[in-house]
């Protein structure tokens, strides 16, 4: 429970580090929720390739608001 909501918190600084614009606050908390990701496969909350779509997208998003 701890893990699955500790994913939440960082996925949700993370889009709030997007909507600020901030790149150096986006790459730290994409850092973040990259690492919550992976503790919570480690932990079986997830499945691998279900956070690995989210760290994709995640990624992917940042680097379209670093080209802005």
């Amino acid at each position: 429970k701890s893990v699955s909501s500790s994913i939440k918190t960082a996925v949700r600084k993370f889009r709030d580090a997007l909507t600020a614009g901030d790149a150096a606050v986006i790459t730290t908390e994409l850092r973040t929720a990259s690492q919550a990701l992976d503790v919570a496969v480690q932990k079986g909350v997830l499945h691998k390739n279900s956070a690995a779509n989210k760290k994709s997208s995640m990624a992917k998003a940042a680097a379209k608001a670093g080209s802005r």
